[in-house]
């Protein structure tokens, strides 16, 4: 399968994001993309850097005006198109929610982020939300897909739940950076452990793994911190965590990479860590803590 995944930099200016996507959409597409992946909340800049109420006007109905904009885009190149939205699903309740569309421009399912941070400059709490749909697969004409959104790529329960399910791809949404005060040996540790559980995700599960981020560097309104430099390196890899392909740190990339669906099945023969999980051992993993 010939998989476009976009990373892109964004303004202050919803439209402008949109129509540069749009741009980089056809570019994939025209250069073979079946499906295509963007990046975490690419209509807007990263406005979780703040607690600020009036951010809420960002948020939209699904489906609402973006859908019906990014549903136009799968229709008219014929791909399947993995989006990540605003949802405004009532007054005051909102999600950071994935939506994937057909071909047809049709919606084939949605995903709302289950793990919400809350750390410095990533005050997703605040304003989402955590998904109550599960960790299901969505089902396109690409294949089962399992889809996640960026906190929730640290974690391997949800990796294995999607595979547990008949996802045959995992793909994460992204928007996670670089604080200005830690040192270059503090940022690059952080990156690397960012792309070693993802690639892990890969190996335990024998699926390949797409992670999609945001890139540049976007100024904290309120002034408190230095901002978010978002470190790019989106990338793909297969089903035993082989690279792919890497995108830049810093640059905007637009590409497409070959992935070999069926080679799952033979990685999965090999390393049969499905059939060896031994499930009747594995009830405390419900609980936070065990004392």
């Amino acid at each position: 399968m010939k998989v476009g995944i976009i990373q892109q930099s964004c303004t202050a200016d919803v439209e402008q994001n949109k129509a540069k996507l749009a741009r980089n959409i056809a570019k994939v597409a025209a250069d073979g993309a079946e499906l295509v992946v963007l990046q975490e909340l690419h209509n807007s800049l990263y406005f979780c850097q703040v607690e600020n109420v009036d951010n809420c006007n960002l948020a939209e109905p699904i489906p609402g005006p973006s859908t019906g904009f990014y549903g136009r885009l799968a229709k008219e190149h014929g791909i399947v198109l993995v989006t990540s939205l605003f949802e405004r699903r009532a007054a005051g309740l909102y999600h950071n929610t994935a939506v994937v569309f057909e071909k047809d421009g049709s919606i084939a399912g949605i995903y709302r982020k289950n793990h919400i941070p809350d750390d410095p400059a990533y005050y997703e709490k605040f304003y989402f939300t955590p998904g109550d749909l599960g960790f299901h697969p969505i089902q396109t004409s690409v294949g089962k897909l399992g889809v996640q959104v960026c906190w929730d790529q640290w974690y391997p329960e949800g990796a294995r739940l999607m595979a547990l399910q008949g996802a045959e791809i995992l793909i994460y949404p992204t928007a996670i950076g670089y604080e200005s005060s830690d040192s270059p040996e503090e940022q690059e540790r952080q990156r690397e452990a960012w792309r070693t559980v993802q690639r892990g995700h890969a190996v335990a599960n024998g699926l390949p793994v797409v992670a999609v981020n945001r890139v540049g560097h976007e100024p904290d309104p309120s002034g408190q911190t230095n901002g978010i430099t978002f470190w790019g390196s989106s990338f793909v890899v297969g089903a035993q965590g082989e690279y792919l392909y890497r995108a830049s740190q810093d640059r905007e990339k637009s590409v497409v990479v070959d992935v070999d669906m069926q080679r799952c099945e033979s990685v999965r023969r090999w390393w049969p860590f499905l059939r060896d999980r031994r499930i009747d051992e594995f009830g405390p993993l419900t609980r936070r803590f065990i004392d």
